[in-house]
């Protein structure tokens, strides 16, 4: 379901039938008022005023909703859109059942549903969280962290990631942490980004030669390295299917009651 297309359609019918009540119902319903207190000479009951002046259902359900529908529709489309992380692809940073944030004009104003860029803001850059419609599949979005730019040269071998021919550093910062005993906690330096990233000593893990990001396109990779389908199994992000950066935590809920504990920015 296109909760987009839903939401843009709702926008626009209940802006037809207020505006047809404005411009020509409501007028016809003032006229048959004054008609009616001209006929009664003036004394026309409140009753029957009411009921000569009572909008129809729709008209009624149309203004109540049309405003409130269409602030969301332009907060959601152009400012900010909440989703929820639906697997461990992006552990450490990004937990199952977190419910983030992201920034719809980091990269530009897309209009909804069609989703065509009308003003250029800024360029995702390397390290970004990003949302993006996944290519195969356009009405699932994914959440991955970019790795290559445009004209890059990417290559990951024995668990290393090469940007441009050159060693992405990482530090080891703990061995089998509580979260996840099975793998190697690491902080990961990927431009002016420092993040963390899971990797599994006891899993080879994707190999990949060198890749060059062609135009119009984006490399992305999941935190969990060894556990992420992204750019090393489908390739490329085509730039009409970015939707956002991430950029906020604002709550967790795994299934019992939502927690606020775990507030945070997205680095």
């Amino acid at each position: 379901m296109d909760f987009s297309l839903l939401l843009v359609l709702a926008v626009v019918i209940s802006g037809v039938v207020y505006f047809i009540d404005v411009i020509w119902l409501r007028p016809k319903r003032r006229e048959r008022l004054a008609k009616a207190e001209e006929a009664a000479a003036g004394n026309l009951d409140a009753p029957t005023q009411e009921k000569l002046l009572k909008e129809p259902w729709p008209v009624d359900y149309a203004r109540s909703f049309f405003p409130v529908l269409l602030v969301v529709l332009v907060v959601r489309s152009f400012i900010v859109e909440p989703f929820q992380i639906p697997s461990g692809s992006m552990r450490p940073t990004l937990e199952v059942g977190d419910f983030i944030l992201v920034n719809k004009f980091a990269y530009g104003l897309r209009l909804p549903v069609v989703h065509n860029r009308i003003l250029e803001v800024g360029e995702p850059e390397r390290g970004d969280v990003m949302v993006f419609r996944f290519p195969d599949e356009p009405s699932v979005n994914f959440i991955k962290r970019v790795v290559g730019l445009p004209g890059d040269r990417i290559r990951y071998e024995d668990k290393q990631l090469y940007v441009n021919g050159d060693l992405v550093t990482k530090t080891l910062l703990e061995e089998g942490p509580d979260a996840s005993p099975q793998e190697l906690l690491l902080e990961e330096q990927l431009g002016s980004v420092r993040h963390t990233i899971y990797n599994n000593p006891r899993d080879p893990g994707p190999q990949m030669r060198e890749v060059e990001v062609p135009e119009g396109h984006y490399f992305m990779m999941g935190d969990n390295r060894d556990h992420s389908n992204d750019s090393r199994y489908w390739g490329f992000v085509p730039e009409e299917n970015i939707v956002g950066r991430a950029f906020a935590v604002w709550m967790h809920w795994d299934g019992g009651l939502p927690s606020f504990n775990t507030v945070r920015r997205i680095e």
